[in-house]
């Protein structure tokens, strides 16, 4: 007999064996102290025990006074029945949860906005503007979307739908179309729609206009304009004019957000001043197929000062606070004049020598502000040609150009003796209030002709 048959004899024959005959063993040979009889069962075997000694009872009554199979039934209709309220009690456990979640979430969605879109929304979170900065500054002190929201005077979720950044878009918050330039092309123009533009307005009036900017740029600033930029440079020796190329596209979403985080304000409502004061150039494409026909908006590159809103120009000469100064101080390096009119730098002097290093250094800080140069559009001009700054001459005095002049008064006078719509060669819807424009203009540029283009004008309107 092998060894394991062996072991099995020995186990059968122990297990035969009273457990009081195998403790009394067990002491005669040493194998358990004498006068100590087993150890109790821990409790939670002695429970268990007893439950399955209940329920072995309970089925041995059952098979004694009933059938196997009517009690087996009724024992998958009781586990059935179990099963059943406790799915129910777990469902309405989590039907709880989702309610409080969905109750958190519209708390959240109703005092913040947590994404605005790809690529925009990482300072969000950010909701703690400097105080002591804005109220130094006279800016309104808004923390939050709910603070701006409730500045603008819109609600949550429409200042969530005026923010949203989209790539592609059927709904798009510009009327975008194109004028024709002076130089030739198309000039496009991204013009809010009524919500948006209310905004602008607010945003404008509140936090970018009392802002001041630099003496040099006299575009788009109170009690400055065209004239006072080209009175600056009357009767030089020099003019050098340069233009810079695609200037509202050029500033884009992260710097105009940081403009805004420059002032005091929070991540939060930073990224959000920036997005409703950006929009991505798009172009209009639809999906071969398609049953709806939808036209998608899709954006062409990164969010940019769109040209037709109220704020880009007020932006860009705060964003261009540093750039004018670097601008003065190289201009006034070599005994020059510096103005800048929105994307029309200017610069005189009296020192034709210093004209190549001045360029040059311009240039480099042209490039280095993230700026471009419209090479097609630098000029130099010397006192024996006409100087013209903004279109304005500078060579004496600040004064229409002649050929301007002569235009207007052929149209007044024409206007005067043939009638008004006579002169309206290009179509213009309200040709009167045109003229209206071209006087008030020109009584701008100089207010001493003043008398004679209102007397002018009057006899225009005569026959309108």
């Amino acid at each position: 007999m092998s060894e394991e048959d062996e072991i099995a004899r020995l186990y059968k024959r122990l297990a035969r064996l009273d457990d009081a005959v195998v403790l009394q063993r067990m002491q005669a040979h040493g194998y358990w102290p004498a006068q100590t009889g087993f150890p109790p069962d821990p409790s939670d075997e002695a429970n268990e025990r007893r439950e399955i000694e209940a329920e072995l009872a309970r089925i041995g009554k059952s098979a004694v006074t009933q059938d196997v199979e009517p009690a087996l039934k009724a024992e998958r209709i009781r586990r059935w029945d179990e099963s059943k309220k406790r799915r129910s009690i777990k469902k309405a456990e989590r039907d709880a949860q989702r309610r409080a979640q969905l109750q958190a979430w519209a708390q959240i969605k109703a005092a913040t906005i947590v994404h605005a879109g790809i690529g925009v929304s990482a300072q969000l979170g950010d909701t703690h503007s400097d105080v002591d900065k804005l109220t130094a500054q006279g800016l309104p002190i808004l923390h939050s979307a709910a603070d701006l929201a409730a500045a603008l005077g819109i609600s949550m979720s429409r200042l969530r739908w005026l923010s949203f950044h989209r790539r592609g878009a059927t709904l798009v918050h510009y009327h975008r179309y194109g004028i024709a330039k002076k130089s030739g092309g198309i000039r496009a123009i991204s013009a809010p729609k009524p919500v948006l533009d209310q905004c602008q307005r607010w945003i404008l009036a509140h936090i970018l206009t009392p802002l001041p900017v630099t003496q040099y740029a006299h575009g788009f600033v109170s009690a400055r304009s065209c004239v006072s930029n080209a009175a600056q440079h009357i009767g030089r020796k020099v003019l050098i004019n340069m233009d810079l190329k695609d200037f509202f596209p050029s500033i884009h979403f992260s710097r105009v957000r940081g403009l805004y985080r420059a002032f005091g304000y929070s991540g939060a409502v930073a990224s959000l001043l920036a997005l409703l004061c950006t929009e991505p150039p798009r172009i209009a494409a639809s999906i071969a197929g398609d049953p709806r026909q939808r036209v998608f908006h899709v954006a062409l590159g990164d969010r940019c000062l769109p040209q037709g809103a109220c704020c880009s120009p007020a932006i860009t000469n705060l964003i261009c606070k540093g750039f004018d100064q670097r601008l003065a101080g190289l201009a006034r390096k070599q005994g020059y004049t510096f103005t800048r009119y929105a994307d029309d730098l200017s610069f005189s002097g009296d020192n034709r020598d210093a004209v190549g290093a001045l360029l040059g250094a311009v240039r480099r800080v042209v490039a280095n502000e993230g700026f471009a140069e419209h090479p097609d559009k630098t000029q130099i001009m010397g006192q024996a040609r006409r100087q013209e700054v903004t279109g304005l001459v500078v060579n004496h005095a600040v004064g229409l150009k002649r050929e301007d002049k002569r235009r207007l008064r052929a149209m007044l006078h024409n206007a005067a003796k043939f009638g008004l719509e006579s002169q309206n060669r290009e179509n213009h819807p309200n040709f009167a209030h045109y003229l209206q424009g071209w006087v008030a203009y020109a009584v701008m540029v100089d207010p001493s002709s003043a008398a004679v283009w209102k007397s002018a004008l009057r006899r225009a309107l005569k026959n309108a």
